[in-house]
């Protein structure tokens, strides 16, 4: 086992918008000082969940990971590299190594361009046009194909085809084009329904036992026990709770991962 990911002491502070009678920004911590490690074999991927209600941090956990957003205190290394200390061509490439689905498949897709230049965009900034160009294509195609878009759809407008599920099937395929290393996902089948949901879990979990892992931020306990093997539970920028998925919610030892589980609708 390889240490890929490790946050020691990780923090993020937020100014604030408005000013106190004294003049001060008092702001806030949106992560407080988080620690935590990432292990991975090659034949098969890590995964890692983190729930929480909203603004618990999950997603500028996710971010700050990937350097999208500054931490103020503590590190981040990826593949045994300090990140934060990295120059902008060594981010770049470390990135490069990691896909990432955004939360909102609205605001995070080029919205002039088609189904499948979307999807091929990165492949075509990493790597160039040509024969690679060529190649990405077929990628871009096979992907579309795996996570269920209507071959209909691949050459119509980002803007005006698409429903928010099939926004994020793409959005999906964008971080996968690169076979990402470690893949990032925020609530990556928040917008499906049952049957598509599945279909895009299954291509992900094929990935994962290919090698890829993966880190996945959700409001859903079920989602999170089935997709991920470990787990943590962040509740106002801090860890309560973390280890094997099944075993914390079968058996949580905090009070508030236990209100989550009892807020589930029950048959």
């Amino acid at each position: 086992m390889t240490t890929f990911l490790k946050a020691d002491g990780l923090g993020v502070h937020f100014k604030g918008r408005y000013r106190l009678f004294k003049g001060r920004s008092e702001g806030t911590w949106a992560l407080k000082s988080l620690s935590f490690v990432m292990e991975g074999a090659t034949s098969k991927g890590a995964t890692l969940s983190i729930v929480g209600e909203s603004g618990s941090g999950k997603t500028t956990l996710l971010r700050s990971l990937l350097g999208l957003v500054q931490p103020t205190a503590g590190t981040v290394e990826l593949w045994g590299r300090d990140f934060t200390a990295m120059s902008e061509g060594e981010r770049l490439a470390a990135r490069r190594r990691c896909g990432y689905v955004p939360q909102d498949p609205y605001g995070s897709l080029p919205p002039t361009l088609t189904v499948l230049e979307a999807v091929l965009e990165p492949w075509r900034v990493v790597k160039g046009s040509g024969s690679a160009r060529t190649e990405g294509t077929a990628k871009a195609k096979e992907l579309l194909a795996e996570l269920k878009l209507p071959e209909e759809l691949w050459g119509a407008r980002v803007r005006y085809s698409l429903s928010g599920g099939q926004r994020q099937r793409v959005a999906v395929a964008r971080a996968l084009i690169l076979e990402p290393e470690l893949l990032l996902c925020d609530e990556p089948t928040a917008m499906q329904d049952v049957s598509t949901r599945g279909e895009v879990l299954d291509v992900l979990s094929r990935r994962i036992g290919a090698g890829m892992s993966m880190i996945l931020v959700t409001h859903d306990l079920l989602l999170a026990r089935h997709a991920a093997e470990l787990g943590m539970v962040l509740r106002g920028g801090e860890i309560v709770e973390s280890g094997r998925t099944a075993e914390f919610l079968e058996n949580p030892s905090h009070e508030y991962t236990r209100a989550l589980l009892a807020a589930l609708p029950r048959l």
